[in-house]
């Protein structure tokens, strides 16, 4: 169903549920990590691995919709999904308006729980890999001079060559050779290409114009 690497963090203060949520998970192939508390679970150093949590609404010491919205503070953005025995309609709106991707109830459905993991380690896996290509574009942009920057940012919004010629006040020739080297360099094939690019690492583009 998903990557065997992934990994599902439980966090409940029962031991009851997180043994019967890591048994359901073990017989499809999942690996999980199960915590007593939020603040065990930011102890670990978690792998680099795809991943997301199930976590409890009510525990000890902050609510698990606290802890969600900390989250990010912490440098942590692994999809959410909350069980609850003591769930209610404003209490689930306002876990899923926070980014949550299921808000369950106990008893669980078993397979409610495993769709909704399945999606979330989808979620993260296409987060991950967007991260990794954009790191890669940024790592491709560090390598363009100064001169080249401001061709690459010319030539995505639409501009031509003469007028890149004219802004920058270079000949069309130059402008032509430092064109060619953005493209090179940012493995681009066409201007297309360069302006994606752009898209990704947030240059404005002539659709933005």
């Amino acid at each position: 169903m998903t990557d065997p690497a992934s990994i599902v963090y439980i966090i409940d203060d029962d031991a009851s549920v997180r043994e019967g949520i890591a048994d359901l998970l073990a017989s499809v192939g999942l690996a999980t990590q199960s915590f007593g508390s939020t603040q065990e679970f930011l102890k670990i150093e978690r792998a680099d691995a795809p991943g997301c949590i199930v976590l409890d609404v009510r525990l000890p010491g902050s609510s698990g919709l606290e802890f969600q919205r900390g989250l990010a503070d912490e440098g942590i953005h692994l999809p959410v999904i909350f069980i609850t025995g003591h769930g209610d309609i404003p209490m689930s709106v306002r876990a899923i308006k926070a980014g949550a991707v299921e808000f369950l109830t106990k008893p669980l459905n078993e397979q409610e729980l495993l769709d909704a993991i399945h999606t979330a380690l989808e979620s993260d896996k296409a987060q991950r890999s967007d991260h990794q290509i954009a790191a890669a574009l940024r790592v491709r942009l560090e390598s363009l001079t100064p001169r080249e920057r401001q061709v690459f940012a010319l030539v995505v919004t639409g501009r031509a060559n003469k007028q890149i010629a004219a802004e920058l006040e270079l000949s069309e020739m130059t402008v032509k050779v430092h064109r060619s080297q953005v493209t090179r360099k940012l493995q681009a094939k066409s201007v297309v290409d360069l302006v994606r690019i752009a898209d990704r690492l947030g240059i404005p583009t002539a659709k933005r114009v």
